[in-house]
């Protein structure tokens, strides 16, 4: 392999990890707050009113940042049927065509993303008081990360979850 697919490989394992690891603290503060909502609504009488914009925050989060690991194990759009009938060079087609696809819709998203976070600036989320474009920010930052999953499974296909499928 060459260095540079080495290198990029390393930056892979270190941004696939940073992902895999916040989305799993996204789930933890969803699920966090979405029980403090419920407990504060039907024990308290009282409920919270940002405990609803927090889960739906985290949950952008939480899936804009598994998106990569998704990626980068090949399970968001599987291509099974085509990876099992093709071989060779047709099958490097497949895979080319793939990775060509999801870069394309990834920048797609992170131009996107970018354009509608610098639009909401100045708005508020209710509830959280904070600015909407921190859920906004989660599209072109789910989608950087998932571009690096992408062409690393590209340069290292994984497919453990191919091989066990029936």
């Amino acid at each position: 392999m060459k260095p540079v697919s080495v290198a990029f490989l390393r930056l892979d394992r270190m941004t696939t990890l940073a992902a895999a690891v916040a989305a799993s603290i996204a789930l933890a503060v969803a699920v966090a707050a979405g029980v403090w909502q419920v407990a504060s609504r039907f024990l308290f009488q009282s409920p919270a009113v940002w405990s609803e914009a927090l889960v739906r925050l985290s949950l952008i989060w939480m899936v804009l940042l598994g998106l990569a690991v998704a990626l980068r194990q090949g399970a968001l759009v599987s291509i099974d049927i085509a990876h099992r009938m093709t071989s060779g060079r047709m099958r490097v087609v497949v895979e080319t065509v793939a990775l060509v696809s999801n870069l394309t819709l990834l920048a797609t998203l992170f131009w996107f993303g970018i354009a509608m976070a610098q639009r909401v600036w100045f708005q508020e989320m209710a509830g959280l008081e904070i600015s909407i474009s921190w859920g906004y920010a989660a599209i072109p930052a789910g989608a950087v990360f998932a571009a690096i999953g992408a062409i690393a499974h590209y340069l290292d296909r994984r497919n453990g979850e191919l091989e066990a499928a029936i």
